[in-house]
């Protein structure tokens, strides 16, 4: 069993780790997209989030949408947002088992061993909320981006006649 200054550095960083998901969720720095026109004048950079997309210009204007329908996003943009949102619910209700079952609490049980398992279930849930959703969620945005074409080095060459009798050295 861990002592109650392990269990409460654990419940700190779980609650960081939570404020960062939310924060991490919330702001419109998810993909990225720069154009640079003739003059520095005219670089705008594009910011797309879960909930919003943003055109910073050079001149130091912002400008931020918040998307009008869900209906209209892309699928993998849909779905992160699930995730995410998700994630954020059951990490919040692992932090709250979490907190049930520490030593420096008094609400549940007596019981030691019965706190004990609770806290590490609230431990569990944490890892599986915070980690697996929200990486799954990171990976179907970053697996929607849009792959690069192959240019080949070698061109052919549809100069040259197949009935060719002529001799190569």
């Amino acid at each position: 069993m861990a002592n109650s200054g392990v269990q409460l550095l654990g419940f700190s960083l779980s609650l960081v780790g939570i404020m960062g998901l939310i924060i991490g969720t919330v702001l419109p720095q998810w993909k990225m997209s720069a154009h640079v026109g003739d003059s520095i004048i005219t670089a705008v950079a594009t910011y797309q989030g879960l909930w919003m997309s943003c055109a910073f210009q050079s001149t130091g204007q912002v400008q931020c949408k918040i998307y009008d329908s869900v209906l209209q996003l892309d699928s993998s943009l849909q779905a992160t947002r699930a995730l995410m949102i998700v994630g954020i619910i059951v990490s919040i209700a692992g932090l709250g088992v979490a907190c049930v079952g520490m030593k420096c609490t008094t609400c549940g049980d007596d019981n030691k061993v019965r706190k004990a398992r609770t806290a590490m279930t609230g431990g569990i849930i944490l890892l599986i909320g915070g980690s697996f959703l929200d990486v799954l969620g990171g990976a179907l945005l970053a697996a929607s981006c849009p792959q690069r074409k192959q240019v080949s080095k070698y061109t052919k060459n549809s100069t040259r006649s197949s009935s060719s009798t002529k001799e190569y050295v």
